[in-house]
């Protein structure tokens, strides 16, 4: 069943009207025919099952067949603060992150980053990064788009990750994964939780330096994860304990 997004005032009572290129992807790419079924949703936590109805040159209008509150969301918002990786590595892991559950994703410069982008290709890259969100928001019928924020230094990231209920670094722990059991476990149904990643060269000694004292610094496992695989572990930490917990 292929999935849309619309805004609320594309919703009417008995009837959703979708418009511009999603239009055409349904009439001139996937060739819809009136009574397929689809799923849209409002990103405000609603998701409809709708048949499509009428197919015209400027929208499509489909007819709502039942509806249903926040069925694919995570009990939690979960912030994945991302240092910037090498390559094709960040498209992979907001892919993997949105499919997990994640609710925000704020890449970060940090110390030993390998890429530097000025802010004109910054802003390029969240532009892309955002369409890529989208599609994988599609792809496993989210109720929203995870929204890619702008690039952030370091100080910006961990000021904004402070805002959280619950903050989490995967970094070396004494503890192991004990450290991240009872981390897990402190959790709430409705918090917010943030997820602080390392560059591959991992946090310099400054970096965790500022954050050791404020947030939990937990385990993902006795071997070295690049940060792309950090970020993939955590989230499915995470995702499979709010699940259970449901």
């Amino acid at each position: 069943m292929y999935q849309f997004f619309v805004s609320q005032d594309q919703i009417g009572k008995d009837f959703i009207t979708i418009t511009g290129a999603d239009a055409h992807h349904i009439k001139h790419v996937l060739r819809m025919k009136p009574g397929e079924i689809v799923r849209v949703s409002n990103q405000n936590g609603c998701d409809y099952q709708c048949r499509v109805l009428e197919l015209a040159d400027s929208f499509v209008q489909l007819d709502i067949v039942d509806s249903e509150v926040a069925g694919t969301e995570l009990p939690c918002k979960v912030y994945l603060f991302q240092a910037l990786p090498k390559g094709e590595r960040m498209e992979y892991v907001i892919q993997k992150a949105v499919e997990l559950g994640v609710y925000k994703i704020i890449p970060v410069r940090m110390k030993y980053c390998v890429v530097k982008l000025d802010e004109k290709r910054a802003q390029a890259k969240v532009r892309r990064w955002q369409a890529i969100a989208e599609s994988a928001a599609k792809q496993s019928k989210r109720s929203i788009v995870p929204k890619i924020c702008p690039v952030m230094s370091y100080e910006a990231a961990v000021d904004f990750a402070m805002q959280c209920d619950r903050r989490l670094v995967p970094y070396e722990n004494t503890l192991g994964m004990q450290a991240t059991k009872k981390a897990l476990a402190q959790i709430q149904a409705g918090e917010s939780i943030s997820v602080m990643i390392g560059p591959e060269g991992g946090f310099s000694p400054e970096e965790i330096c500022k954050i050791q004292d404020s947030m939990e610094l937990i385990s993902l496992g006795r071997r070295i994860l690049r940060t792309d695989t950090a970020a993939i572990t955590a989230l499915s930490m995470l995702m499979l304990h709010l699940e259970i917990e449901e």
